[in-house]
């Protein structure tokens, strides 16, 4: 019998995980964008409400399959079951080639980025940089000396917090722990600061938005687009199931309060926003958090912004780093991905080589690109997976009917088929907008269709591992 990985973790590290698997850079960076999208006060809020309770509809959805199914390996053991082993190994293999690695490379490029508010980072004359590149066709190029010095640091903190889970679970837990706690703490320290401090007023609600009718509903469609990446992880705690004390309780119960907690945070954050600055400073702010720090606490506020989003990203990270290696572990498990993949450390009772792999190949895909590209790419490939998570629950109900359901999805079949259904108006957006980005010249690649070329990649991985295991076996 295979060696498992200890169930270690409880309540208080599983909302630990969610909340700091989802609060990274996204409430420091979107709201600019999307108040200039939307170009109402309360539309913001609203935009940021809508989404988090889409997000909540696919994990009240989602948990149904964890609470059933609580092994480490998460969404990819759920495809199992839901749809067999092609489905599942496409999941598996994108989860490690673009959404988990990807999700880590971002989440670790925003904290080099504030980090050069303190120290100068090198980077090369713009002719160095595109000296080196790579061309797809039909989908664009890469420039892997850009902005090198940020790559740099990235990469180093991806290998650190890579060596902390490498050593020990519960040691990444206790990062975990630790990072979360003092991350919410400082949000809700700048909300009560500005709120108290700020020169701001009730009045800047009262910005009606210029728009109406369809060009209103696709403002609406196209901000909310935003906020879902600052709702992206979710779902990651489920990675980890195996390794939670008490799953099929704790990981329902984790996934509720942790993403309530952060849909709670991000309100508070854009309410603040909106007091102490009129939309249209938001909209056009580049650094929204720094700029309504400023009004509250004067002159150093931009350091204390700073610190603040190298403080979430920092944490974001690990948690990111703990929980995503773990699908890749799984796969290799159940003889789908090379075998050294699926060995647990001798001493530290970790997935090791798992963890050392996918610091490898985030490392690739932070040289590959930029902030906006990695974000780009990795939420259309997980939100299609998205979907077909909430779909899945659907065909384990009627592919098991019998199966005792420890946790069953409330508003069932309401709640997962209105998350498909918005899922799906995201991925037709985002994909229609990615290649008018690209024709028109705003961008050198097109995000959506590299991350579907990664995950097609894996379909010869998938007969070359489906071949071995029948040679194996005859």
């Amino acid at each position: 019998m295979k060696e498992s990985l200890a169930r270690t973790l409880g309540l208080r590290s599983t909302i630990s995980l969610v909340v700091g698997g989802i609060i990274g850079s996204a409430i420091f960076m979107k709201p600019a964008l999307m108040a200039s999208q939307l170009g109402s006060a309360w539309l913001l809020v609203s935009v940021w409400i809508l989404a988090g309770g889409i997000s909540f509809l696919g994990a009240v959805t989602n948990s149904e399959a964890a609470a059933m199914i609580p092994e480490t390996g998460g969404q990819y053991i759920f495809f199992q079951h839901m749809y067999g082993d092609f489905i599942a190994f496409l999941y598996g293999w994108s989860a490690f080639a673009v959404f988990n690695t990807a999700g880590v490379a971002s989440i670790a490029y925003v904290f080099s980025i504030y980090a050069e508010y303190f120290i100068h980072l090198p980077r090369l004359p713009k002719e160095a940089e595109h000296i080196v590149h790579l061309y797809f066709p039909g989908i664009g190029t890469i420039y892997p000396l850009e902005n090198i010095g940020v790559k740099g640091l990235t990469i180093i903190l991806v290998w650190a917090l890579t060596f902390v889970n490498y050593r020990s679970t519960q040691m990444g837990d206790r990062v975990q722990i630790l990072f979360s706690f003092l991350k919410v703490a400082a949000i809700i320290f700048l909300v009560v600061g500005i709120f108290v401090f700020g020169k701001g007023s009730f009045a800047h609600f009262n910005h009606p938005s210029p728009y109406s009718g369809w060009p209103l509903a696709f403002a609406i469609v196209a901000a909310t687009s935003g906020a879902f990446w600052g709702y992206d992880g979710w779902n990651n705690i489920t990675f980890v199931a195996g390794e939670i004390k008490n799953p099929q309780r704790t990981l329902p119960l984790g996934i509720s309060i942790g993403l309530l907690i952060t849909i709670g945070i991000y309100i508070l954050m854009s309410l603040a926003y909106i007091y102490v600055m009129p939309i249209d400073a938001i909209a056009h702010s580049s650094f929204v958090g720094s700029d309504a720090a400023s009004h509250a606490f004067g002159f150093g506020a931009g350091a204390l912004i700073a610190l603040m989003v190298i403080l979430s990203t920092f944490g974001c990270t690990n948690g990111n780093i703990l929980a995503t290696a773990r699908v890749t572990f799984a796969m290799a498990r159940e003889n789908r991905f090379f075998a050294s993949i699926g060995k647990i450390h001798p001493t530290f009772k970790t997935p090791g080589n798992a963890l050392l792999l996918h610091a490898v190949w985030t490392t690739l895909l932070i040289l590959s690109g930029s902030f906006d590209m990695l974000t780009d790419t990795l939420v259309f490939v997980s939100w299609l997976f998205y979907a077909l998570g909430a779909a899945g629950v659907m065909v384990l109900r009627k592919k098991w009917p019998d199966v005792p359901r420890p946790y069953k999805t409330w508003g069932y079949p309401f709640a997962p088929l209105l998350f498909i259904f918005s899922a799906c108006i995201f991925l037709v957006m985002t994909l229609f907008n990615d290649i008018k980005n690209y024709i028109d010249g705003n961008t050198p690649l097109i995000n959506s269709l590299f991350g579907l070329a990664l995950t097609l990649l894996g379909i010869p991985f998938y007969f070359y591992f489906k071949k071995k295991n029948a040679d194996q076996s005859g």
